[in-house]
């Protein structure tokens, strides 16, 4: 039986058909039955909002940049890093530049890639590349008319016992700072 069970594990669930339930310009939502790998069938909803970028800005090497807003979703207060999605045609690294500069006021002179992951396993399709951004260079670009934000410099030291204590609670945010503070040695 567990030798059966391994090998339906890794057997690709089959889409019988598709129906789209709700789109706006930011995700869309659809549902989706599909035939499992013993043959039964079930309905699987999936929520689609693409590709997503984080950079995490280091104003020199010991100090980081912080955004605070509130978020709807998760009614409250939040400090995290830049973050948004992909415009259409729009690069991943250049997707990481404007996010910065729009929530930050920065322009990042060296980008490096830290991770690529899915932010959920079972029902989003949402893909985020994260990243480190050092050589700070100040700008001014208009932010997006639906962000209010605060930005603030942190020790990375305090970032990354913010992240350890739970006061920083953004997944990408958390992600960032723990892959910074490995490549750090900390």
């Amino acid at each position: 039986m567990v030798k059966k069970a391994h090998a339906l594990a890794e057997q690709v669930w089959k889409t019988l058909s598709s129906r789209p339930i709700y789109q706006n310009r930011w995700l869309s939502l659809r549902e989706d039955l599909v035939e499992l790998p013993d043959g039964r069938t079930t309905i699987y909803g999936v929520v689609t909002s693409g590709e997503c970028v984080g950079i995490l800005p280091f104003l020199d090497s010991h100090t980081v940049l912080l955004v605070k807003q509130y978020r709807y979703v998760a009614k409250r207060v939040t400090w995290e890093m830049p973050t948004g999605g992909l415009h259409a045609g729009e690069s991943i690294e250049a997707a990481a530049q404007r996010e910065l500069t729009e929530e930050s006021g920065y322009q990042a002179g060296r980008l490096t890639r830290i991770s690529t992951y899915h932010t959920s396993k079972s029902i989003m399709d949402e893909t985020a590349h994260l990243f480190i951004g050092e050589d700070l260079t100040r700008l001014e670009r208009p932010p997006d008319e639906t962000e209010f934000i605060e930005v603030r410099a942190f020790p990375f030291a305090d970032a990354l016992q913010m992240v350890l204590q739970g006061d920083i609670v953004d997944g990408m945010t958390s992600i960032a700072i723990l892959h910074a503070a490995r490549l750090r040695g900390l």
